[in-house]
């Protein structure tokens, strides 16, 4: 399928798109696209996984003065903005290239689907757990956490359904803040989440209204707007409305169990463990849109239930029935492991078919030698 993208947002058309073009002329012609996307993914990980050392159950920054290191903070402004550069880089290097294949479209989308949650869960360590002054309650971070998944299944199955990627002015937007705010937390300190900004506001309030209406009332009816005009003019994928709708199918029943999950679990497996919690929602949607994000692109149709579904169903059955007793964060952190690595596990598979069918190298220019 031929790649379709547009974009309006006037913050990526004016600011960074010139910002990109100069970037890309540095990028040495003989490095792969997925190179640069790869990177971009590590940086991220690397980040994050550097914030959680300092701060794993989120509290780190709801003491004054905080106990994550400036430098921790400046970092994770840079690797922020790397890896969105990176992001947006990749595919105008691909086309320079002339290196344009479905093998880094998914690469992109596939690794985009997994960023998208450790990017919000380390900007949870800015505005750090609610502490009876100021923060977010672990239920805000997972309804927060839950809408960012949902803006990006939308664009996803919006593309599904008209056959173009309309990039959400969400996501240009989400990374400048991104950045400021772990520059202001950098050069302030955590103080500044503290302090009330206007009538007892507090900053945190504010992005959290932002993300809200920014996801309710401009992503969401927009996605809608987008697949109610391809079928006026004729120009949707899917003629049912069950086949348009099938995708959402198993990301719904996903949140619906995690829901019940965080709502009736006997230990409050969230408040207990919201790190693990948290990361493993992101790895269980990602998976669950790579899926989708396959079957776009390959015309194909989503089954119905994604596999996830039953053995995540049977641990929230457990954990809320009382049977799991004391052991529910053990086996929470069991299921965390295994979640992450069925999901690198079908990444590297996935891509080590496409590489094969398509005769090239996932992180080389060069093209493979025919048996």
């Amino acid at each position: 399928s031929q790649y379709n993208a547009v974009d309006t947002n006037p913050l990526s058309v004016y600011i960074m798109q010139p910002i990109w073009n100069k970037i890309i002329k540095i990028v040495p012609l003989w490095i792969a696209p997925n190179v640069l996307t790869f990177s971009g993914f590590v940086m991220i990980l690397v980040n994050y996984f550097l914030i959680s050392s300092y701060d794993w159950d989120y509290t780190a920054s709801g003491t004054s003065p905080g106990l994550v290191p400036t430098w921790v903070w400046l970092f994770s402004a840079f690797t922020t903005f790397c890896a969105y550069a990176l992001d947006s880089i990749d595919g105008k290097h691909a086309r320079r290239t002339q290196s344009s294949t479905p093998l880094g479209e998914l690469f992109d989308h596939g690794l985009d689907s997994w960023a998208t949650s450790i990017f919000v869960l380390s900007f949870f360590s800015v505005c750090s757990r609610d502490n009876g002054k100021s923060g977010i309650s672990v239920y805000t971070m997972y309804i927060y956490l839950s809408i960012v998944l949902f803006n990006f299944m939308c664009s996803h199955w919006e593309k599904y359904n008209t056959g173009v990627l309309f990039l959400p002015w969400g996501y240009d937007i989400s990374q400048v803040v991104l950045i400021a705010a772990y520059l202001l937390t950098g050069s302030v300190g955590v103080e500044v989440w503290h302090k009330p900004l206007l009538f007892g506001f507090y900053i945190t309030d504010a992005l959290v209204i932002l993300l809200i209406g920014f996801s309710l009332f401009l992503s969401f009816p927009q996605t809608l707007y987008n697949i109610y005009r391809a079928h006026l003019k004729k120009t949707l994928k899917n003629n049912s409305l069950y086949e348009g709708l099938l995708p959402l199918v198993s990301p719904l029943l996903l949140f619906m169990l995690l829901t019940v999950w965080v709502a009736l679990s006997p230990v409050n497996i969230l408040a207990k463990q919201p790190r693990l919690f948290l990361w493993m929602v992101g790895v269980a949607f990602s998976n669950v849109i790579c899926k989708v994000i396959i079957c776009q692109m390959s015309s194909t149709r989503p089954e119905i239930f994604h596999w996830f579904l039953f053995p995540l169903a049977l641990v929230v059955y457990a954990a809320i029935s009382g049977l799991l007793g004391w052991m529910e964060e053990a086996v929470l952190a069991v299921f965390t492991v295994l979640v992450t690595a069925a999901h690198v596990h079908y990444g590297v598979c996935v891509g080590r078919q496409l590489s094969e069918h398509l005769n090239i190298y996932i992180f080389s220019l060069k093209k493979r030698v025919q048996e």
